[in-house]
C-alpha cells in the first residue's frame, strides 16, 4: 500500500453519511479545477473518475495555453479576454510546465476577408475563408488589449514580406507579411490535472479521490460507485457538479436529470519526428490557414513538432482517434505551407484524438461553435434530492477561471462563503518555483547537494515536475536515479517509482500517458514497457498476471488509439536536450 493511497483508504475507511457535500464526475480539467477550488474552500468534496484523472478530452487539447486570437472574429470578446487573463494567470501559476511561445501568422492577400468578417461578427453562420494583413493586424491589435491584465508577454509585432522570410525562412515565398505575437503552450496538460486533484486532497482532508471508479447506482439520492478492485462506496451529496464532459448526458441520464446538452466536435493531431522542422521553427508555432480556409498550428513539442488540428462533428467520445483521412489532411497543410522542408507518413511517431465538449448546436461550420462555458442545473425533484449542475463547453486555458464561478455557484447554495481565491494560487510542482535564473540556480545546487545528484540532472528534473523534483530525489526507493529506463535514457526507475507509490496510479497506463510524457514523446520500447511494468507492479503488488495484463493494455492502446505499433526496437530516439 503506498503513502498517498493508505491515505485515502483511511478516509474511505471514515466515510459516513453526509460526510459528503458535492460530488464531482469527471475529473478532467475542469472537474479537477472545482475540486481543488472547493476543497480550499473547506467544502468535503469527492471526485470520481471511471477511469484516470485527466484521460479523457483534456489529454487531447493542441496543448496550447491561449487566448483564442480567432474568437475574436465571432464576436466572443468576454471569452478572449478571460482567456488571455487566464493564460497570464498559468504561466504564473503552473511554470513548471506553462511558458510562453511566441507565434508566427502567415498572412498571403492585404485585404481579404473584411467584408466576411463583419458578417460573422454580425451572426453569420459562415467564417471567413481567408483572413488578409488589414484584418490581422487589427485583430492581433485588439488581441493584446485584451492580454493586457496582468501582462507577462510582448505585444505582437506586424513584418513585411522579406522581414517574415527571414525570421521563418522555410514559410513559402507566397505570403505578402506576417505577424508574431505570444501565447503560451503546456508541456504536460495530463500531469496537471493530477496535481490539481492532488492539491485539492492536501487543501482538505476531508476530500476524497477516486480514478478508475464507476457509478454503480443513483437511488433516493443515495450514489453508489465500485472501483476496479471490486471496493464499493456509497454517499448522499447535497449537490452534484457533472464535469464528464463529453459524456454529460450519459451521467445525467444515469442520475435521473436527461438532458441534450452536448453537441461536440473531434479535435485530432499528430506527432512528426521531423529535427529539421524543429530547428526551422526556431523556437515559434505557426498558425496558419490551411487550403480549405481552416485554422491550423505547428510547433516543437518536446524534441518534435506537433500538427493540428481537425474539427469535425463526432459523437463517440470512447472509440475516437485520429483518421488516415486526418492525418493525410495534416501532411498536406504543412507541405504547402513549408513547401523547402520534406514530410512523408513514416515521420509521423504518434497521434491522438478527443471530443471537445462544446454546447449542442445548429451551426453550419463546427469552428463557430461557441467555446465558452455554461453551467445549467437541473434542480432537485422526488427520488433525486439533490440539484445537479452540469459543466458545459470551455477551453482548457479558462478551466480555473470556470472553477471559480462554478465554486460560487455551489458556495451560494451551501450558504457558505468564499474563504481564498484561486487566482494567485500555484499548481502542483509550480509551488515556491525558483522563476529567476539566479533563484533557479540556487535551488539546483541546494538540492544537488542534498542528494547528491549531478546539477544537471536536479535541472532536468525541475523541468519536468517543477518543485516535486525534491521529493523525487528524496524518495528512499530500491531503486536509484542511475537507474535509467531502457529506450528512455532520460527517465529513471527511481521517477517511475515516485509515480507509483505516490501518485494515485491504478494502471500502468497511468504511468506513461498520464504521469509522464513517455508515450507521446516515442519513447516507449516493449523493454522499457517491461522495466516500467516490473517497478509498478513492485509498489502496486501486483502479480504476474496482473502485470502481463497491464502492459498488454498499453500495447493495444497505442495501437488502437495513437497509430503506434510497440515493438523491442521502437523507440523514437533517446531523449534529445530538446526534450523536458
Amino acid at each position: 500500500m503506498t503513502d498517498m493511497a493508505a491515505d485515502l483508504k483511511q478516509r474511505f475507511s471514515r466515510l459516513q453519511d453526509g460526510d459528503v457535500d458535492v460530488v464531482i464526475l469527471g475529473a478532467g480539467v475542469n472537474g479537477a479545477g472545482l475540486f481543488r477550488d472547493l476543497c480550499a474552500q473547506g467544502v468535503n468534496c469527492l471526485i470520481v473518475d471511471k477511469s484516470d484523472f485527466g484521460s479523457g478530452t483534456s489529454a487531447a487539447p493542441s496543448r496550447l495555453i491561449h487566448g483564442g486570437l480567432k474568437y475574436l472574429e465571432t464576436g466572443e470578446f468576454g471569452l478572449v479576454a478571460q482567456s488571455a487573463l487566464e493564460r497570464n494567470l498559468l504561466l504564473k501559476n503552473a511554470p513548471h510546465c506553462v511558458e510562453p511561445l511566441p507565434t508566427f501568422v502567415p498572412i498571403f492577400s492585404w485585404t481579404r476577408g473584411i467584408w466576411a468578417a463583419l458578417r460573422t461578427l454580425t451572426g453569420s453562420t459562415t467564417a471567413p475563408r481567408s483572413r488578409g494583413a488589414v484584418l490581422v493586424k487589427i485583430g492581433l491589435a485588439l488581441y493584446d488589449f485584451f492580454g493586457s491584465r496582468n501582462r507577462v508577454m510582448p505585444r505582437h509585432r506586424f513584418l513585411l514580406k522579406s522581414r517574415a522570410l527571414k525570421e521563418m525562412p522555410h514559410v513559402t515565398p507566397e505570403i505578402v507579411a506576417g505577424g508574431i505575437y505570444y501565447d503560451a503552450k503546456i508541456s504536460r496538460p495530463e500531469r496537471l490535472v493530477y496535481e490539481l486533484v492532488s492539491d485539492g486532497l492536501g487543501a482538505n482532508e476531508k476530500s476524497l479521490a477516486a480514478n478508475a471508479t464507476k457509478l454503480v447506482s443513483a437511488t433516493d439520492g443515495l450514489l453508489t460507485f465500485q472501483r476496479s478492485d471490486g471496493y464499493a462506496f456509497s454517499v448522499k451529496p447535497k449537490l452534484v457538479v457533472n464535469a464528464a464532459g463529453p459524456w454529460i448526458d450519459h451521467v445525467n441520464a444515469a442520475l435521473g436529470a436527461p438532458s441534450h446538452l452536448i453537441g461536440g466536435t473531434k479535435g485530432s493531431h499528430i506527432l512528426l519526428d521531423h529535427p529539421e522542422l524543429v530547428r526551422s521553427l526556431n523556437g515559434h508555432m505557426i498558425y496558419f490557414e490551411a487550403d480549405d480556409g481552416r485554422i491550423c498550428l505547428v510547433y516543437g513539442y518536446l524534441g518534435q513538432a506537433l500538427v493540428g488540428s481537425t474539427d469535425i462533428p463526432c459523437d463517440d467520445p470512447d472509440n475516437v482517434r485520429c483518421e488516415e483521412p486526418e492525418i493525410e489532411y495534416f501532411l498536406d497543410s504543412v507541405r504547402a505551407l513549408l513547401p523547402g522542408l520534406h514530410f512523408e507518413r513514416e515521420q509521423v511517431t504518434y497521434s491522438y484524438s478527443g471530443i471537445r465538449p462544446l454546447p449542442a448546436s445548429d451551426a453550419s461550420s463546427p469552428g463557430l461553435i461557441s467555446r465558452d462555458h455554461s453551467a445549467p442545473v437541473v434542480e432537485a425533484q422526488a427520488g433525486r434530492p439533490f440539484p445537479v449542475i452540469s459543466l458545459v463547453g470551455g477551453k482548457w486555458t479558462t478551466f480555473r477561471g470556470f472553477a471559480e464561478e462554478v465554486s460560487d455557484t455551489v458556495l451560494k447554495r451551501l450558504q457558505r462563503t468564499r474563504k481564498t481565491s484561486t487566482e494567485r494560487l500555484a499548481i502542483g510542482g509550480g509551488s515556491n518555483f525558483p522563476v529567476s535564473s539566479s533563484e533557479r540556480a540556487g535551488w539546483i545546487r541546494s538540492i544537488a547537494a542534498k542528494t547528491g545528484v549531478e546539477a544537471s540532472r536536479v535541472d532536468e528534473l525541475l523541468s519536468r515536475y517543477g518543485t516535486t523534483a525534491a521529493a523525487i530525489l528524496a524518495h528512499r526507493s530500491d531503486y536509484t536515479d542511475s537507474q535509467r529506463i531502457s529506450g528512455a535514457p532520460r527517465h529513471s526507475a527511481l521517477e517511475i517509482d515516485w509515480i507509483a507509490r505516490q501518485e494515485l496510479v491504478v494502471h500502468l497506463s497511468d504511468i506513461v500517458f498520464r504521469r509522464t510524457t513517455m508515450a507521446i514523446e516515442g519513447l516507449l520500447t516493449m523493454q522499457g514497457l517491461h522495466e516500467i511494468g516490473a517497478i509498478a507492479a513492485a509498489a502496486l503488488q501486483w502479480d504476474a498476471q496482473r502485470l502481463a495484463k497491464e502492459i498488454d493494455d498499453v500495447v493495444t492502446s497505442l495501437s488502437k488509439f495513437h497509430g503506434r505499433t510497440l515493438t523491442e526496437e521502437s523507440a523514437r530516439r533517446a531523449a534529445s536536450p530538446a526534450s523536458r
